[in-house]
């Protein structure tokens, strides 16, 4: 329940700041340590001191008889706080524990100075160095004890200071987490509020690219393509839905209308063959359509996976011309070359070959049939990034009023009443050259010509993701 109701901002945030709390925590209690370890040596060292001016101090009298506890007075104005001195002569039984009841110190410290010829001791309050030494062929023990402000004063405000700036530096962690998983955040959050935004009704709108965030921007992309397709698909199947009913119902009334009227009454044997004529002719356009349609719903980005492979242009529109001119010998095209680029691998695209056929067939044999047979023009080029072919005829092109209607499957220009067609040229091959991630744009002029040019990435410029195959 508790993941269900926590963001990922949320969980950023707290990760943030138990990153940092660590990192604070480690590197204070680095600071701490580090310096309550380096009180003490310091400490130590400076009682050695004092311990090797006792030594020195006793070796130096002419005589030493020591009692059992032997405590020095200040050695100098310069002794440590609350110092005390000692120097004991070591038992002949080496037991300490009379010694260590008088000046209540441990007798194991005694024994360790003896046993290692120097040693230290500390009760948390005091702090004790001694070590051995010989007069007289006889060992004595020195030791200095003093009391450590440093430790038990200044590394108690330490304590606190570093306590504070723990708090501090917590508070503040806490407001750069959040402002930190705010700003990383933020770009998606911006990207899942326009994505709310899209519906049916606006499927045209695309998300926008991030300034400097390569990995938003791969998903920026690989969204507006989704995008692409389902508004592709969604306006063909929109366009199919609405069409379908209107072009399939005109040859179906024809039909049973003939059929009806043929049952009706008697008839000679002529006026029925007419009326199976008419059925006939009815039932073939209906057939077209019902292929036309299919044709469209198979190229509609609906999720089919198309085979890919290495494409040459060039090569394509010599078979297209050639298909072209064996269907129609009336066909007149002419196929520009000038702009050619010297290296022919800029004109290779990934692609199907059989659907680029069909979609630049179609192009060209509109351009050929609405111009009267008259010359087409067809222009190779390419860039570094892209392959463009350009197609041009002198026909009797598209009324401005309708060029936004020119996509619409089975749609007519209204100046096209005496040619032959069913209005799926244009839409079909905007459909194929769109799963190729191309882009297909027409203008056209009434009476003067139409004017399409299609845009293909060449195959070293696609997307690693069409190496092989494509989703459609």
């Amino acid at each position: 329940m508790f993941n269900k109701v926590v963001t990922n901002q949320t969980k950023t945030m707290v990760l943030l700041m138990l990153v940092f709390t660590a990192i604070i925590l480690l590197f204070s209690g680095l600071v701490y340590f580090s310096i309550v370890n380096f009180s003490h040596q310091r400490f130590y060292e400076l009682l050695k001191i004092r311990t090797t001016t006792i030594v020195q101090i006793e070796k130096s009298k002419d005589h030493l008889d020591l009692p059992e506890n032997y405590i020095l007075n200040s050695l100098n104005d310069e002794e440590l706080p609350m110092e005390k001195d000692y120097v004991f002569a070591v038992p002949a039984d080496s037991n300490f524990k009379k010694i260590s009841q008088e000046v209540h110190i441990p007798d194991y410290f005694f024994k360790s100075i003896v046993r290692k010829g120097e040693a230290n001791y500390n009760d948390k309050e005091f702090y004790y160095i001694g070590q051995t030494f010989k007069y007289d062929d006889k060992e004595y023990i020195a030791i200095a004890s003093a009391k450590n402000h440093y430790v038990i004063y200044y590394l108690g405000f330490l304590k606190r200071t570093l306590i504070t700036c723990i708090v501090l530096s917590l508070f503040f962690s806490m407001i750069f987490s959040f402002y930190l998983s705010k700003t990383l955040f933020r770009p998606i959050l911006k990207i899942t509020g326009k994505v709310k935004e899209i519906s049916s009704e606006n499927l045209h709108l695309r998300l926008e690219a991030q300034p400097d965030n390569k990995e938003l921007n791969e998903l920026v992309d690989t969204f507006n393509g989704m995008l692409n397709r389902i508004e592709t698909s969604f306006e063909t199947q929109n366009h199919l839905i609405g069409n379908v009913s209107h072009e399939l119902r005109t040859p179906l009334t024809s039909i049973m209308g003939e059929a009806d009227v043929a049952l009706s009454i008697n008839r000679t044997a002529e006026e029925y063959k007419d009326t199976l004529q008419i059925i006939l002719d009815e039932a073939e356009k209906l057939d077209k359509k019902i292929k036309a349609l299919l044709m469209i719903a198979e190229t509609g980005f609906d999720g089919k996976i198309q085979k890919m492979d290495k494409v040459r242009i060039d090569q394509l529109l010599w078979d297209v011309i050639e298909t072209l001119r064996k269907i129609d010998s009336r066909n007149n095209i002419y196929l520009d070359i000038s702009m050619l680029p010297e290296n022919p691998k800029k004109l290779k695209v990934q692609g199907n070959e059989q659907l680029l056929h069909l979609a630049v067939a179609n192009i060209i044999s509109n351009g050929c049939k609405y111009s009267n047979f008259q010359q087409v023009k067809v222009s190779l080029g390419a860039t570094d990034t892209d392959v463009y072919i350009i197609i041009k005829d002198f026909g009797i092109g598209i009324p401005e009023v309708e060029m936004n209607k020119i996509y619409d499957p089975f749609f007519r220009a209204s100046n096209t009443k005496n040619y032959e067609g069913y209005g799926i040229g244009l839409p079909l091959a905007r459909n194929i050259v769109r799963m190729h991630h191309g882009e297909l744009i027409v203008s056209s002029y009434e009476n003067q010509g139409t004017t399409v040019q299609m845009r293909f990435p060449n195959f070293y410029t696609a997307r690693p993701e069409r190496v092989e195959k494509t989703r459609v």
